[in-house]
C-alpha cells in the first residue's frame, strides 16, 4: 500500500457502510420509474460519485433524458435540458449580457443573464447537432466549473456535472466531438434496447393514467459526504500499475504494445484515461462498500473509460473492428503486475 493510501479509519468505514446502503436506496428509487437498464444506473451513479461528465449514447426512445432526470430528482440536485440544434450559439448555453433598468437608479446596464448550464446537472441533449463553436462552449464549464462571458467569468453551483447524449444511426447533419472534449467526459454508456419482458413493463408503466416519480432519498450533504469519501479509498500501486498499463497499450507506437493495437488504432488514451479508471474504480467500490480498490474494478470501468478514448483507423473499420473489441481483446491480453511492496 503507498504511504499516500492509508487504509481507511473506523469513521470512514462507517461511512463506507452508509453510502452503500444510500446507493441501494437510490438505485431502488430510481427502478420506481426506469424499468432495467440497471448496469447504466450503477454506472451514472459511480459518474456522480466521483464527479465526473458522462456521454449518454444510444438510439431514441431509451429513456435518456428520463433516466437523468430521474437522479437528479432522487439527488434533489437542480436540473436543466439543453436540446442542442445546429442553429444554438454559445450564449445560449453559457447566457449573455443584456442591458436591463435598474428599478432604484433608474439607470440602464449590462448584466449577465444566466443560461441554462447554471444547474447542478446539466442534460446537453444531441450535444453532436451543434456546431463545434458552441461544442466549445461547454469545455470551460466541464474543466473550470465556470463559464466567461465578455471576460467576466461566472462561477458554476457545485456540484455540477454534465451528462451529454448522442444518437448513434442518426449522422446527417451532426459534428463530431473534438477529442479535447471527449477527453472530459468520464464514462461513455451505451444503452442497449430492453428485453421484451422489461419492454412489456415500460409499455405498461407509460401507458396508465398515474404516471411513476421519484423523491428525494439522499440529501447533498450526504452526497458530498460520499463523493470526499471516494477519494479517501485506498488504492495499491499494483493495481494503478494495471490501469496505466491499459491506457499506454491503447497508443500506436508504444514500445510493447499488442500488435493488433499497432494494426487497427489510429489514435489512443492519454493519461487522463488512467486517472478517470482510478477514480472510477474507487466510485465502484464505494457502491459496493469494499475498502479498498481491486484489479477487478479496474477491469470492469476500463471499457466504459477507453471506449470513447481509443480510435480505430481504417483497418479496422474494414474488419468491422470497432473500439469496445479492441478494448475487450486488451483486457484478455493485458496482465495484472504482481503486488509491489513501497
Amino acid at each position: 500500500m503507498s504511504e499516500h493510501q492509508p487504509p481507511l479509519s473506523p469513521d470512514d468505514l462507517q461511512l463506507l457502510e452508509q453510502a452503500r446502503d444510500a446507493c441501494g436506496r437510490i438505485r431502488a428509487e430510481v427502478a420506481q420509474v426506469i424499468v432495467g437498464q440497471d448496469e447504466t444506473v450503477r454506472a451514472i451513479l459511480a459518474a456522480v460519485l466521483c464527479q465526473g461528465h458522462t456521454l449518454v449514447i444510444g438510439v431514441p426512445g431509451l429513456a435518456k433524458t428520463l433516466l437523468v432526470k430521474t437522479i437528479a430528482a432522487v439527488l434533489g440536485w437542480s436540473f436543466k435540458r439543453v436540446q442542442f440544434t445546429p442553429d444554438m450559439m454559445p450564449a445560449d448555453v453559457i447566457g449573455m449580457e443584456l442591458l436591463q433598468d435598474d428599478a432604484g437608479s433608474g439607470r440602464r446596464s449590462m448584466q449577465f443573464t444566466p443560461g441554462p448550464i447554471f444547474a447542478q446537472m446539466v442534460l446537453a441533449d444531441e450535444i453532436n447537432r451543434t456546431p463545434p463553436k458552441t461544442q466549445s462552449a461547454l469545455l470551460e464549464a466541464m474543466q473550470e466549473y465556470q463559464v466567461t462571458s465578455l471576460g467576466r467569468s461566472h462561477a458554476l453551483p457545485r456540484p455540477f456535472l454534465v451528462f451529454a447524449t448522442q444518437n448513434p444511426i442518426e449522422q446527417e447533419g451532426t459534428y463530431p466531438l473534438p477529442e479535447a472534449q471527449l477527453d472530459r467526459f468520464l464514462f461513455s454508456l451505451w444503452m442497449d434496447y430492453p428485453a421484451e419482458e422489461e419492454e412489456i413493463e415500460i409499455v405498461l408503466a407509460t401507458t396508465e393514467a398515474a404516471q411513476p416519480t421519484a423523491g428525494v432519498v439522499c440529501p447533498l450533504e450526504d452526497m458530498q459526504r460520499y463523493q470526499e469519501l471516494v477519494r479517501r479509498i485506498p488504492v495499491s500501486r499494483h493495481v494503478v500499475r494495471y490501469a496505466v498499463n491499459l491506457a499506454r497499450s491503447t497508443r500506436p507506437n508504444t514500445i510493447g504494445i499488442p500488435k493488433f493495437v499497432e494494426d487497427f488504432v489510429s489514435w489512443g488514451a492519454g493519461p487522463r484515461a488512467s486517472q478517470h479508471m482510478i477514480l472510477g474504480a474507487k466510485a465502484l467500490a464505494v457502491l459496493e462498500g469494499a475498502p479498498a480498490v481491486a484489479a477487478e474494478h479496474i477491469r470492469t470501468v476500463a471499457p466504459l473509460v477507453l471506449r470513447h478514448r481509443v480510435l480505430p483507423n481504417y483497418a479496422a473499420a474494414g474488419k468491422n473492428i470497432d473500439a469496445l473489441k479492441i478494448i475487450r481483446k486488451l483486457l484478455e491480453t493485458v496482465r495484472e503486475p504482481m503486488t509491489e511492496t513501497v
